[in-house]
C-alpha cells in the first residue's frame, strides 16, 4: 500500500469512528444492529467489498437490509462473484475490520491482509462494487456510508442500483460477470418470459381443473410488494392482488411477512374474514423468503400454513416428473445416456414427516448444519439440487454442465419430433433454471414456479398442503453459562460433547411415538435451542421440556 492510498483511508476512516462497547460478528446475515450504530461497520464493509473486488478481478455486491428483523435495525452483507454469499474464508477478515478500534488499527489491517492475500492497490487495479438497500429509513444515509469505503480505495468504483429486494441484488452481480445485462427491467423481463413459458406448457387436460387463478400476497410492507407490483404488470395468466406493499401506511415486518406467518402461524395484517379459502402467500422484508397459507375461518385467526418444506416437496415432485419424462425412451434415435443427479437438502430443523415424503418419492436427501451457506453449498454438488429452509429461504440450483447437456437434448429433439412430452419436459426444465434465482433463495421467483407448478397440477392450496400431515413440533430456548460447550456432529443432529449427553436425548426420545429430537448451539448467545417432534402435540411438548 503507496502513502497516498494509506492517508486517504485514515482519512475517510476517522470520519466514521467505531461505537465504544459494540462488537459484530459476520454471519449467514452478514452484520446486523440497530441502524444508529451502524455506519461505521458499512463504511468498513464499502472497503472489505472493494478489496474483495480488486482480489477476485469481479463484479462484487454490497447489499443494506435486515430482511424480516424490526424496522429500526439494519445490516449488511457482500454477494461474491457467483452471486453467492462472501466466501466463508474472509468472514474472519470482516470481523476483524468491524472491530477494529481506531482508523490506525483498521489501516495496519487492511495492509497486512492485503499483502497475505497478495492484492495490489492503485488506478490499475479497478474494483467494482454494485450496491443495493432496502426500504429502511436508515438504508440512505448508509449506503453514502458503503459508498465512502468503497470510493476510499484507489481505483474502486461504486454503482449504486438504487432500492432493491436482496435476491435482485445478488442476481444482478451474478449476471454482470457473466457478462450480461444487469437493469432491474432486465430480471423482471427474465422471471416473466420464463414464467409465460411455463404457463404456455401446461397440458391441455388440466386446463379444464383450474382453481381460481387469483393470489393475495403479504409483501411485508417492504421492498417485495414494492417489486412485485411492477413486476405482476409484465405476467399473463395470473392475477396477483399485493396488500402490506407499504403503501398503506404499515409498518415494515410488524405484525406482517413471511417470518410472523411462519412462526406465528397467525393471519397477517391485512388479511382477514374476506380471505377464508383464498390462495395467499408472504413475503419477507427483503423478499428472499416466502412461505403460503390459507385462511381457515371467518371467526379466529388461524391459519393454514405452507411452510419452506412443502415448497421443496412441491418443487422436487415438479421435478422428478420433468425428468421421468425427459428419460422416456419413446424414440429408438433419442439419446437417454446421462443420469441426471437430482438431489435434496434439508437442516434438522425440516419436519419429519416431508423428509419421509421425500424419501418415499425415491428423492436422496442430504443433511447439512443449519445456515443457507451450507445448504446452497451443497445443493450445487447435483445436476439439479433443491434447497429449502422451513422458514421459507430456498432455490434449485442447475449445474452448468447438466444445462449444457439439456440444451443439447432440447435441440435434438427438436430435430426428431418437434412438441413430443420429452421436448416439453427439457422446455420446461430449462424455463424453470432461468426463472429460479441461481444466485439465492428470491421470494419473487419462487412465488412464481409455485404458480406455475400449481396451474399444471391443477392443484388447489388445500390440495398442495395435503400432500404430508406435519408432525407436530416444538422449539425452545435454554440459555447456559457457556454455549460453547455443546459440540455437535453429522449435521448438529448428535452431540459430542459433553460427553454422554446424546445418550440422555436418545434414551428420552425412546420414549415418544415418532419421536424426534436434537440440539445445537446458537451462533451468537448463550443459548441452546431444544427441537422436538412426536406423533401429538402435547408428546412433542413435553419432549422438548
Amino acid at each position: 500500500m503507496d502513502e497516498e492510498q494509506r492517508k486517504i483511508l485514515l482519512e475517510s476512516a476517522s470520519r466514521f469512528p467505531k461505537p465504544q462497547g459494540v462488537k459484530l460478528s459476520y454471519g449467514t446475515a452478514g452484520f446486523r444492529a440497530d441502524a444508529s450504530i451502524l455506519s461505521s461497520t458499512v463504511f468498513r464493509v464499502g472497503i472489505l467489498a472493494a478489496l474483495r473486488s480488486l482480489k477476485t478481478q469481479s463484479f462484487i455486491g454490497l447489499m443494506i437490509t435486515a430482511s424480516h428483523n424490526q424496522v429500526s435495525d439494519n445490516g449488511v452483507k457482500v454477494a461474491d462473484p457467483s452471486g453467492g454469499m462472501l466466501t466463508q474464508e474472509w468472514e474472519p477478515f470482516a470481523d476483524a475490520m468491524a472491530n477494529a478500534v481506531d482508523a490506525e488499527d483498521l489501516v495496519q489491517l487492511i495492509t497486512d491482509f492485503a499483502k497475505k492475500e497478495n492484492i495490489s492497490f492503485g488506478a490499475d487495479h479497478s474494483g467494482q462494487v454494485l450496491l443495493g438497500r432496502d426500504t429502511r429509513p436508515s438504508g440512505e444515509s448508509l449506503l453514502e456510508a458503503a459508498k465512502q469505503g468503497v470510493n476510499s480505495i484507489v481505483g474502486s468504483f461504486a454503482a449504486d442500483k438504487g432500492v432493491l429486494t436482496t435476491p435482485q441484488l445478488h442476481w444482478m452481480v451474478r449476471c454482470a460477470n457473466k457478462g450480461m445485462r444487469v437493469s432491474e427491467l432486465d430480471y423482471f423481463e427474465q422471471l416473466s418470459n420464463s414464467f409465460g413459458c411455463l404457463i404456455d406448457l401446461i397440458p391441455q387436460k388440466t386446463m379444464l381443473q383450474l382453481m381460481d387463478d387469483t393470489l393475495k400476497v403479504d409483501g411485508a410492507n417492504g421492498v417485495g410488494g414494492e417489486k412485485l407490483e411492477e413486476l405482476k404488470k409484465l405476467l399473463k395468466g395470473l392475477v396477483i392482488q399485493v396488500h402490506n406493499s407499504g403503501k398503506e401506511g404499515g409498518f415494515l415486518n410488524d405484525r406482517v411477512g413471511a417470518d410472523y406467518v411462519q412462526k406465528e402461524k397467525i393471519v397477517p395484517c391485512g388479511f382477514g374474514p374476506n380471505d377464508v379459502g383464498i390462495r395467499c402467500a408472504s413475503l419477507d422484508g427483503d423478499a428472499d423468503r416466502l412461505v403460503y397459507f390459507r385462511v381457515l375461518s371467518e371467526s379466529n385467526n388461524k391459519i393454514d400454513l405452507v411452510d419452506g418444506d412443502k415448497i421443496l416437496s412441491l418443487f422436487a415432485l415438479f421435478m422428478k416428473e420433468q425428468l421421468s419424462i425427459l428419460n422416456k425412451k419413446e424414440n429408438e434415435n433419442a439419446n437417454n445416456d446421462h443420469p441426471v443427479q437430482l438431489g435434496v437438502v434439508q437442516t434438522a430443523y425440516a419436519n419429519g414427516a416431508s423428509t419421509i415424503y421425500l424419501k418415499q418419492m425415491g428423492l436422496e436427501v442430504v443433511f447439512t448444519p443449519t445456515g443457507v451457506k451450507y445448504l446452497h453449498e451443497k445443493a450445487a454438488d447435483y445436476d439439479i439440487g433443491i434447497y429449502f429452509e422451513a422458514n421459507g429461504h430456498g432455490a434449485i440450483l442447475f449445474s452448468e454442465h447438466f444445462l449444457c447437456w439439456l440444451e443439447a437434448k432440447n435441440s435434438e429433439l427438436a430435430s426428431i419430433s418437434k412438441g413430443t412430452e420429452q421436448q416439453k419436459a427439457a422446455l420446461r426444465l430449462l424455463a424453470v433454471s432461468k426463472l429460479i434465482n441461481q444466485a439465492v433463495g428470491d421470494a419473487l421467483s419462487g412465488l412464481l414456479l409455485v404458480e406455475a407448478i400449481l396451474q399444471h397440477m391443477g392443484w388447489s392450496i388445500q390440495k398442495w398442503s395435503e400432500l404430508y400431515q406435519d408432525l407436530p413440533s416444538r422449539q425452545i430456548k435454554v440459555k447456559v453459562a457457556d454455549r460453547t460447550a455443546v459440540i455437535t456432529t453429522n449435521a448438529e443432529t448428535v452431540v459430542v460433547r459433553p460427553s454422554g449427553l446424546q445418550e440422555v436425548i436418545d434414551a428420552e426420545t425412546d420414549k415418544y411415538a415418532k419421536g424426534r429430537s436434537f440440539i445445537r448451539s446458537s451462533g451468537t448467545k448463550d443459548v441452546i435451542h431444544v427441537c422436538a417432534e412426536a406423533s401429538t402435540q402435547e408428546a412433542a411438548d413435553s419432549l422438548a421440556k
